[in-house]
């Protein structure tokens, strides 16, 4: 019976290895890749505001009450809503699902910009002539770079002349430049982002197809990992040679018997990154805690005319890109970016920059607000990140609060005392992710995560170790193909 469920065991090792080694090498190399390239070209919103022209506040002839009424919001209750330039003019955007934009100038609603204005906007971005920007087509369905940017749609997409091979993309609905790529960003994600994702865009586009392929090729892949420890135990000898193994197979067994535990739990992380179920993000507390911190809905009747000699003196004679407009504990506050993506707080009646942070009393009395049922149990400033909430390339405000809730959950939030927001939470399956999907996948753990380059060496040297145990398992599984072929044949 155990020669029986050895020789299974073996079977099995091998014939998932043939199906899967291929996709493991892929993964692994790519995300080496993935260290550098990180994800799919985007535009971050840093460059996004570097792009942005100065706001030219004299040109501002209506309030964002009446331009929430050209846009059909007659109550002057707005969802999100921002001031910024659009084609050369201020405008109010609300962030409703069609994106509504009114001109500040004259009231008008913005048109979907044709091709021609398009291309404007596309040189303007890059400081072209618009005679280097060549109309490719428009895109109502993403391609292969704007996967990530459907809420956009539809696209102009441009070809450029330069030395980049750059191609724009113009959003119909935001009039602002959505999308850009160069010749050198296509290739990299090519050999990082789209295979270590699968972000192909024939797969990607039907988003539960995409899943399950995930989910089954990594799940599929755990137990196939799983097994090759089980066989370097099993398969290990009391007496010399301890290896049965020769050649390859000994190789193989080598490179398993070191790297297959890290194998293991890498993919088997990349499963769980997929989430399956639901089952880290379902549960916890959550519901009303935003609006508890804004004190209700945004009014735009709060915010007054906007003064171009009063806000001259705002950022100090520095210039405005773009102003949020929020609602913070009940009160009307800007939210104003400059060429520092780093927003300064300015309190709306009378307008002046806001220094002081929210008073922990302030933040802890909302939290209770919309959780009155349930106790807190810890409240702590925190100066320093945490092992749940960190900077993972993009920055995490600090200080925090962060308070302790005693549901059944055990959520965790983290509330920006500088803005009065909350800017993370997690209950206790999202906790323990972190440790089981980033601990196990990205090895950020703070001991050496911010300690570079002794991370990417411990990173680049695992993932090779797996790269090359499954290489000689590709390897294999072609010796293999062929001897079968040649069984058959005879």
């Amino acid at each position: 019976m155990a020669r029986f469920l050895r020789k299974s065991l073996i079977l099995l090792h091998r014939y998932l290895g043939i199906l899967l080694c291929l996709f493991f090498v892929m993964w692994f190399l790519s995300g080496i890749v993935m260290i550098y390239a990180k994800g799919m070209p985007e535009i971050s919103p840093e460059s996004r505001l570097a792009h942005l022209a100065p706001l030219d506040l004299s040109r501002i002839h209506i309030t964002p009450s009446e331009a929430a009424s050209h846009a059909g919001m007659d109550d002057g209750v707005s969802p999100r809503l921002t001031l910024l330039t659009l084609m050369g003019r201020p405008a109010f955007r609300f962030a409703t699902s069609d994106m509504e934009t009114v001109f500040a100038d004259t009231g008008e609603m913005m048109i979907p910009p044709n091709p021609e204005v398009a291309a404007s906007i596309a040189g303007k971005f890059l400081n072209l002539s618009e005679t280097a920007i060549h109309f490719d087509h428009t895109l109502d369905e993403a391609d292969q770079w704007t996967i990530g940017n459907r809420r956009i749609l539809p696209l102009h997409k441009f070809n450029v002349d330069d030395a980049a091979g750059t191609q724009i993309y113009v959003s119909q609905r935001s009039g602002e430049v959505g999308m850009v790529t160069t010749r050198s960003s296509r290739a990299l994600a090519w050999i990082s982002a789209i295979p270590h994702w699968m972000y192909l865009k024939s797969l990607r586009l039907n988003n539960s197809l995409w899943q399950s392929v995930v989910l089954w090729i990594s799940g599929v892949g755990t137990i196939a990992a799983a097994m090759g420890i089980l066989l370097a135990v099993v398969q290990y000898s009391r007496r010399p040679p301890h290896i049965r193994y020769s050649g390859w197979m000994r190789w193989h067994y080598i490179t398993g018997a070191i790297f297959g535990a890290f194998t293991l739990t890498w993919v088997f992380s990349g499963f769980l990154s997929m989430e399956p179920w639901d089952w880290a993000s379902e549960g916890g507390l959550g519901e009303g805690m935003a609006e508890a911190f804004r004190g209700g809905s945004l009014d735009l009747k709060q915010f007054p005319a906007m003064d171009a000699t009063e806000w001259k003196t705002l950022l100090s004679g520095g210039s405005i890109k773009e102003v949020e407009f929020l609602r913070i504990q009940g009160n009307p506050y800007y939210a104003v970016r400059g060429d520092s993506f780093e927003p300064v707080l300015a309190e709306a009646m009378p307008l002046h920059v806001r220094k002081d942070l929210f008073s922990v009393d302030s933040l802890v009395e909302r939290a209770k607000q919309a959780n009155p049922d349930i106790p807190v149990t810890e409240m702590q400033n925190l100066s320093q990140y945490d092992s749940y909430y960190y900077a993972r390339g993009d920055e995490a405000p600090l200080p925090v609060l962060r308070i302790k809730f005693g549901d059944p959950d055990q959520t965790w939030f983290y509330i920006d005392p500088k803005m009065g927001r909350i800017v993370a939470r997690f209950q206790r399956r999202e906790r323990l992710q972190r440790w089981i999907y980033h601990g196990l996948h990205s090895l950020d753990f703070s001991f050496w995560y911010y300690n570079r380059p002794a991370w990417d060496i411990g990173v680049i040297a695992l993932c090779s170790g797996g790269a090359m145990l499954s290489a000689i398992g590709v390897v294999i599984s072609v010796r293999r193909l062929r001897l079968d072929a040649r069984k058959i044949l005879r």
